[in-house]
């Protein structure tokens, strides 16, 4: 099943490669998000098909090649894949859903000569330096310091987490899980969470409570706080979308809930990194709050850091609003891995 199609304007010159049209994709535990790259900075023909659709990654790679305008540009040879969940060694197994498969027998199966395969936010970390003024949102104040650490974090399906680490020339991405340390409640709301939360999870990570699932059991624990253990059972996005729309209170605490937990996370990877260059917000859940997220209580909470306040205030925070960011930092590994 398809579920949209777009084309990302480039605004570098289009060479044509020697070597054919490169495939990109971008994988969650959702949406599976296909691109071919057919000259230098020239993504197009971008797809995205929801995981669940299908039994395998290779049945989506598959359905995404044999479509008409993806087979008309010609035969893939490389390709590179930036995928939601740790990437060490041959087997990939995802976190978020039941998609496992072995690199070199994907990359036999689809016919390709080089097949790169890299955690998401990686290549995510990997786009930040170069996106366009108007691709990020600054929400609070701040000023980004030369050459210094940048920070990464969104949530989806799961909780990403990496950085960029100045390395002299440029910078180095981290392969990081941090989206699986242990969640810390900053109050007794949060607190009462956390302990219903602990009826379900015998260990519960920041992910468990920053994520799809996490605004599901963030309304759950707020609705059993108030005494309304007959709640309506609701999905993330109609949890958000009644909040965004007015049409119900609780819905609305749950969304100020998540964007305060979100700051206080999102401060612990500025005070860890020395992420003085900013800390950037991508996954699928926060650009789609827009100015609801710029009036919460997100960037009070990432101050709020006791003597460390006055370093926090400096630390600017921006929403990620490219379109499909990850493919650009993919892109840029591929090109690292073939020379060109």
């Amino acid at each position: 099943m398809i579920v949209s199609t777009h084309n990302v304007p480039s605004q570098q010159s289009a060479s044509p490669r020697a070597d054919g049209p490169r495939l990109l994709a971008d994988i969650g535990g959702t949406n599976a998000r296909f691109a071919l790259q057919l000259a230098s900075g020239h993504i197009e023909q971008i797809e995205v098909l929801a995981c669940e659709a299908y039994a395998t990654l290779a049945d989506a790679l598959r359905a995404y090649l044999a479509l008409p305008q993806v087979a008309a540009a010609g035969a893939v040879r490389h390709a590179a894949i930036a995928i939601a969940n740790p990437v060490d060694g041959d087997i990939v197994r995802m976190t978020n859903h039941h998609w496992e498969f072995s690199v070199a027998e994907l990359r036999a199966a689809c016919g390709f000569d080089t097949l790169v395969v890299v955690n998401d936010f990686y290549a995510l970390a990997r786009a930040l330096p170069h996106l366009a003024p108007e691709h990020k949102h600054q929400v609070g104040g701040g000023t980004a310091r030369p050459q210094a650490a940048l920070g990464l974090i969104g949530a989806g399906t799961g909780l990403g987490v990496s950085g960029l680490i100045p390395n002299g020339a440029g910078y180095t991405a981290l392969q990081s899980e941090g989206g699986h340390v242990t969640f810390s409640p900053a109050n007794a709301r949060e607190l009462a969470i956390l302990q219903y939360a602990w009826g379900e999870f015998e260990h519960v990570s920041a992910e468990r409570l920053l994520s799809g699932a996490g605004v599901e059991l963030i309304y759950r624990a707020l609705a059993h706080a108030a005494g309304m253990e007959q709640a309506e059972a609701l999905s993330a996005p109609e949890i958000s979308r009644r909040a965004l729309a007015g049409e119900c209170a609780l819905c609305d605490e749950v969304l100020e809930v998540f964007c305060g937990m979100l700051g206080t996370v999102a401060a612990n990877l500025a005070v860890t990194l020395g992420a003085q260059g900013g800390i950037y917000i991508g996954g699928g859940i926060v650009p789609r709050l827009g100015e609801r997220f710029d009036r919460s209580c997100f960037r009070q909470r990432f101050e709020a850091k006791g003597r460390f306040a006055d370093y926090l205030a400096q630390v600017p925070t921006w929403v990620i609003t490219a379109p499909y960011p990850a493919f650009i930092g993919v892109s840029a590994i591929l090109a690292e891995q073939l020379g060109a």
